[in-house]
């Protein structure tokens, strides 16, 4: 047997073993963006440090101003050199009574059609993704004594909420991290049967606004009409942020937005991608986005503006006639191509400064910011992930776009200088960042085989 085919049948061996040093991460509450689990995500940090200590890595817990950083060497091989990244931070949870279990109590669930699945917070985003690699890791160090190439590993603490500390982290470290290639598992395949290769990402920048009247919350009868009511202020200011069509409002939005290739729209087409299903599968039906343009475009190469929670004035059980003084809002932007997510910042922050009235002030809150990225899959570190995937799965592997976010493909790029190859097994049902997340069980055994043959195929 060839070097790969015993590391894939070591994986095979080792999956109930695998499963259960997954469910010990996921049982660990790493909510990065609540304080009140900071410890949990040290915790986290310590754990992963020391497993890969146990397979043959140089690995710490690095401090940050905010959670630790993992980074993890193995340089002991030959070749091209790679860098993984991925985060064990997870979402909050809430609300929780949605969820069907404790979800920091992870459980193998069968469901109807026959299929398993891992259900807990973190299964699909982050927890099971780098688990994934980290076992292929560990079987290529069980069989060969080594890997294949040579692999650093970094960990971050802080994806989900902005990573505020990962850039100043990699501009001090760059010489201890820079490689050859960047490897990144955050992401999905186009199907469940089908493997792909992320090599476009949209850019994010998240804003809070918060606009404040009166120095208390007022009785709306006494002082109905007469009195600012930041409610009404902050809906006509979110409503104005879109047209009739869909289209942003915001001044010199669209700057840096090209057509779509028709070569890349051709073969988007090519993929059999259902408007209809993808929305029937969350309970709706008609593409919402700027008229004219297709679902997929929408998702994967438009800029968005979504208004993504408000708050102001009493929202308990039953009834409360008041005029909140404080009411607020979270938006975000998904940013394409070469728009610039500070210019987007600033047209905001002016849009709503220009609707506000004399008696109001308004108060900002970054929320992070990071450039959509496009990697040239030319490289040929892109068609070797794409033949190690296909040979796993048994069907071709797909170049596809992505409609979320993923900051450190940026920083990866401008820190480091390495383009990255996104492969990941999650699928669009996993639920991420709601209630009963979930990741198919054979999105992290395949998963696993898969990442041993990527390393394998970038050996050679």
């Amino acid at each position: 047997m060839s070097d790969i085919d015993r590391v894939l049948a070591r994986i095979d061996q080792d999956l109930d073993a695998a499963l259960e040093r997954l469910f010990a991460v996921l049982r660990i509450k790493s909510i990065s963006t609540d304080p009140a689990y900071a410890k949990e995500c040290q915790a986290n940090a310590e754990w992963h440090a020391a497993d890969l200590r146990s397979i043959g890595f140089e690995a710490s817990s690095r401090p940050t101003p905010g959670h630790p950083i993992v980074v993890a060497h193995d340089r002991s091989a030959s070749g091209p050199s790679a860098l993984f990244y991925g985060h064990y931070d997870v979402q909050p949870v809430d609300p929780l009574e949605l969820w069907d279990s404790d979800p920091f109590e992870p459980r193998i669930e069968t469901l109807p059609d026959g299929s398993k699945v891992i259900r807990g917070r973190g299964a699909a985003d982050d927890k099971g993704q780098l688990m994934a690699f980290v076992e292929a890791c560990r079987a290529w160090k069980a069989v060969t004594g080594k890997l294949p190439i040579p692999v650093s590993i970094l960990l971050e603490g802080e994806e989900e909420s902005g990573g505020v500390n990962l850039p100043g982290f990699l501009d001090a470290n760059a010489k201890e991290l820079r490689a050859d290639i960047g490897l990144i598992c955050d992401t999905n395949m186009w199907d469940a049967q089908t493997p792909a290769i992320v090599t476009m990402l949209r850019g994010l920048c998240g804003e809070e606004v918060i606009i404040h009247a009166a120095d208390r919350d007022l009785h709306s009868g006494f002082y109905g009409s007469a009195a600012a009511n930041p409610n009404r202020i902050l809906a006509r200011i979110l409503a104005d942020l879109h047209d009739a069509d869909g289209r942003v409002t915001l001044p010199g939005f669209y700057d840096g937005v090209p057509e779509l290739p028709e070569a890349l729209r051709e073969q988007w087409a090519s993929l059999g991608f259902s408007a209809e299903a993808f929305l029937g599968a969350i309970g709706l039906s008609v593409p919402a986005g700027e008229k004219g343009r297709s679902a997929l475009e929408m998702v994967w190469s438009r800029p968005t503006c979504e208004i993504n929670g408000m708050g102001g004035g009493y929202q308990g059980d039953g009834f409360k006639t008041v005029i909140p003084a404080v009411a607020s809002a979270k938006v975000s932007f998904r940013l394409v191509f070469d728009q610039d997510p500070h210019a987007i910042r600033k047209a905001f922050r002016e849009h709503v400064r220009a609707r506000l009235p004399a008696d109001c002030r308004v108060e900002f809150k970054e929320h992070g910011a990071g450039q959509a990225i496009r990697f040239p899959i030319e490289d040929p570190a892109f068609a070797k992930a794409r033949d190690a995937l296909s040979a796993e799965w048994g069907k071709p592997a797909v170049f596809i776009g992505g409609g979320g976010s993923i900051p450190v493909t940026h920083q990866l790029k401008q820190s480091l200088g390495m383009d990255v190859v996104l492969a990941g097994f999650g699928l669009e049902d996993d639920r991420i960042h709601s209630p009963n997340e979930k990741y198919n069980l054979v999105s992290f055994h395949k998963g696993i085989r898969s990442w041993a043959r990527i390393l394998e195929a970038l050996s050679r």
